[in-house]
Formats: C-alpha cells, sequence, structure tokens
C-alpha cells in the first residue's frame, strides 16, 4: 500500500530532522545492511568455534570440566551461526560469497568423475 502525499510529506520532515540533528547516525545506518551485520556476527562465531575447539583439546586431559566449558562455547558459537544464516536467507549469503555460482563443487566432481570413467573405461571393438 503506497503512502499518500502527506505521509510522503511528514516522512521527508522526518528525515531532514534526523540528518539536521544526527549526520553520522544517519551515515553509519545507510552503510550498514542486515547481511553485513549477520556476517560479522558469523566472523565472530567461527573464532569463537575454534577458540572453543581449542580449548576443548588442549585441555581435555588436563582437566575435564574446562574441555567441557570449551564444548560449550563452541555449542553457543554453532547457535550464533545458524541463527544469523537463517537471517540472512539465500539472497544475503549469495551478496556475502560475491555471486558464486551455486551448485560449484558439485560441477567439479562431477568433472572429476567423468575423467576417471574415461580413464577406465574399456576398448571395444
Amino acid at each position: 500500500m503506497p503512502l499518500s502525499d502527506e505521509e510522503q510529506k511528514i516522512l521527508r520532515e522526518i528525515e531532514a530532522q534526523l540528518n539536521a540533528t544526527d549526520p553520522d547516525l544517519v551515515e553509519q545506518v545507510s552503510r550498514t545492511t542486515i547481511y553485513r551485520h549477520a556476517s560479522r556476527n558469523i566472523k565472530w562465531a567461527v573464532a569463537g568455534f575454534i577458540a572453543g575447539l581449542a580449548l576443548a583439546v588442549l585441555t581435555f586431559a588436563d582437566n575435564l570440566l574446562v574441555a567441557f566449558l570449551g564444548f560449550l562455547v563452541m555449542l553457543g558459537c554453532l547457535f550464533v551461526i545458524e541463527r544469523n544464516v537463517r537471517t540472512m536467507g539465500r539472497a544475503g549469503i549469495r551478496e556475502i560469497s560475491g555471486g558464486m555460482k551455486p551448485g560449484g563443487l558439485k560441477g567439479v566432481m562431477s568433472d572429476t568423475s567423468r575423467a576417471w570413467r574415461e580413464k577406465f573405461r574399456r576398448n571395444e571393438p
């Protein structure tokens, strides 16, 4: 449902007031998208997952409680990654990955299997 002329006028006035009072906020909000925010959270969660894994592996033999804490850190980071990937959706993942061709690995694997089949194919008369 489109906005009426009066609503559009009010919206322009609000934007002008916000620009006048806090231009830094306007710039930051216009720069940040939900995809960038979610990808930043995913990067930090991956770093946390790796730290939790290192903590679990390095302390497992000496202190099981600390190793279990590392496991809980890993689990929490996986939940954060999952939530942010769902937030991004397919469009966001495509934007972050730079438009990588879907099924790219599948194409590589099928080419490899085709090459192996041709290599071992029997020469029939």
